[in-house]
């Protein structure tokens, strides 16, 4: 697919994906949305992409959620047998929001708003750099819309119930630095830096062996909701797994009880 609202570049390991609609405030088309459909996919089946970065064009906003007049435009829901299924099947409203198949690092360059839909965007990411000029909020309240893409499934998750319920309720918008101090934004960082920041990282991380860190990201997520004995055993799981890997991990404690710097010919995969 040839993207008109993205830029996806990779450099090396790293995948930059770029919502590029910055008149619009990065917002979420309906084009838009087919594109990040097929970019996230993208990078989950390509198996030289290690990382992923996600940020907006311009200097004002990451993503100012659900682009509200191109949504206007959409017809009534007509049948609800039909539509019910068109959202079960969806992989998101607003982009890949509705799934949890991607075990590869997500990192969030926030670079501006992050508003509605864009504040679950930034969700998906495992860390996320944020720019000084950052701003959240969940502002779909004053429109009477719903969190449709992840936002009350995640954001207690990394908050916390009660933050989580404060933001959701009210709608209110909070600055880079109540975000850091909430734990919503791992690192703040000068307004230009974020992307740099971002990439800098996740070049970091793709040198690093993955298969354990995917395995261990996996473990994280699909352990959600499931109760410590469960979670347990789904982390055994996945280190039964890692004997059947190419590189096995017996390669990694090999190498430190001999001093040596471990070499992974597959990228530890």
């Amino acid at each position: 697919m040839a993207y008109e609202t993205l830029r996806y570049e990779r450099d090396g390991h790293v995948v930059v994906l770029t919502y590029d609609r910055p008149e619009q405030r990065n917002a979420v088309s309906r084009q838009m949305n087919a594109e990040l459909h097929d970019a996230w996919q993208r990078f989950r089946d390509d198996e030289g992409s290690f990382v992923l970065v996600i940020t907006g064009a311009g200097e004002q906003a990451f993503c100012a959620g659900w682009d509200l007049q191109d949504a206007a435009e959409l017809t009534e829901l007509g049948d609800f047998d039909a539509f019910r299924a068109s959202v079960y099947n969806s992989p998101g409203e607003c982009g890949y929001t509705r799934r949890a198949d991607i075990f590869k690092p997500v990192v969030a360059a926030v670079n501006g708003y992050a508003f509605a839909a864009g504040l679950e965007t930034a969700l998906l990411a495992d860390i996320r750099i944020a720019a000084e000029n950052a701003e959240f909020g969940a502002l779909e309240r004053r429109w009477n819309i719903v969190g449709g893409d992840g936002l009350t499934a995640r954001l207690p998750l990394v908050v916390g119930y009660a933050r989580a319920m404060e933001l959701i309720i009210t709608g209110r918008r909070i600055d880079v630095g109540e975000a850091e101090r909430i734990g919503l934004v791992n690192e703040v960082v000068p307004r230009d830096r974020a992307l740099p920041r971002a990439q800098e990282l996740a070049h970091e991380i793709a040198a690093l062996p993955q298969g354990a860190l995917r395995a261990d990201k996996e473990t994280v997520v699909m352990g959600v909701g499931r109760t410590l004995e469960e979670r347990l055993r789904l982390e055994a799981e996945m280190v039964v797994s890692m004997f059947m890997r190419r590189d096995s991990h017996t390669i990694g404690a090999g190498a430190f009880k001999r001093g040596e710097r471990p070499e992974w010919p597959h990228h530890g995969l």
